[in-house]
């Protein structure tokens, strides 16, 4: 009879350095298509990444550079043209119950209440698990992301933040060594938006996740990761750069513009996204090498320096 798990343990506490325990690499990935009339479109090439144990990383870039596309293969849904990921110390080669994937949609099963479509993943994960088992890891879950009261209602009585609540807590359910998110907060209106990153973001640090996310917001990726990768615009997108994220652990939104960093970090991602992600790949910095992007931590801006001295009077 089979025994479910618990929840992941706490990570390394706030501002304690982060253990360089790799779990995935991506070591020089592409994916190319055929292209109308002969030959084929690269939409991106070379793409190296390692992630370290419990960390969040987001990908920002504009359309057309194949986020999703990485997304994809980092859950085995797709194969790369070349190249190889390494998961935990294996070939990615398909999908993983290890590797849970949050799309933008919540793909909930209408039939089902909330409870039936978690409890649903539960039994995937452990198919010989007692029911009362697999019921108690489902609600477990469903409270941690704040539905405890709605087991029973099915997701045409939800609200959209609701049902991607739902989604979430099905993800983390079944105990994956990998969170794969793709976009999952962009049909949502602000407020909602931003409750539930705030419900991520604690989840994440109060388990040491490891998350992968795919994002178009500059704001919800300084909040959320811990470092961001830039790509280049599509077609042949590379990794331009990885920038580290300076803001402490224990982040809170609304003095999120006070810490130290915030505007530095915001200025260099807007400034990609604006001008060099469309020069970078053709013309790159001296001494790039796509094996080895590099890795920035902006310094304190000016707007940083008059933040913090308008912190320090109050």
């Amino acid at each position: 009879m089979a025994t479910l798990l618990p929840f992941r343990s706490a990570p390394t506490p706030p501002g304690l350095p982060m253990a360089d325990d790799k779990y995935l690499s991506i070591e020089g990935i592409a994916r190319r298509y055929p292209a109308p009339g002969g030959g084929s479109t690269t939409v991106f090439e070379n793409l190296w990444l390692p992630m370290r144990r419990g960390e969040f990383v987001c990908m920002i870039g504009h359309s057309g550079c194949g986020k999703t596309t990485v997304l994809n293969i980092l859950a085995g849904l797709e194969a790369p043209s070349e190249g190889v990921v390494i998961a935990d110390g294996r070939e990615i080669t398909g999908p993983s119950l290890d590797r849970a994937v949050i799309f933008q949609g919540h793909a909930l099963l209408p039939w089902r209440t909330v409870l039936g479509n978690v409890a649903y993943a539960v039994s995937s994960r452990w198919r010989s698990a007692p029911r009362a088992e697999v019921e108690e890891r489902a609600r477990r879950a469903i409270a941690t992301v704040g539905l405890a009261g709605a087991e029973h209602k099915r997701p045409a009585e939800l609200s959209g933040g609701m049902k991607q609540r739902v989604g979430i807590a099905r993800a983390l359910a079944i105990d994956p060594k990998m969170l794969l998110m793709d976009e999952p907060f962009s049909a949502l209106d602000a407020l909602t938006r931003g409750t539930l990153q705030d419900e991520v973001r604690r989840i994440c640090v109060e388990t040491g996740q490891t998350v992968f996310m795919i994002t178009h917001d500059v704001d919800e990726a300084i909040y959320l990761a811990d470092r961001i990768v830039l790509m280049t615009n599509g077609p042949q997108a590379k990794v331009a750069e990885i920038v580290e994220n300076p803001l402490p652990a224990d982040r809170d939104r609304a003095a999120l513009h006070h810490a130290p960093g915030y505007y530095a970090l915001r200025n260099h991602l807007i400034d990609f996204l604006v001008t060099r992600s469309r020069t970078f790949r053709d013309d790159p910095p001296a001494g790039y090498d796509p094996r080895h992007p590099p890795v920035v931590r902006p310094t304190l801006s000016d707007a940083d320096a008059t933040a913090i001295a308008a912190a320090r009077r109050a």
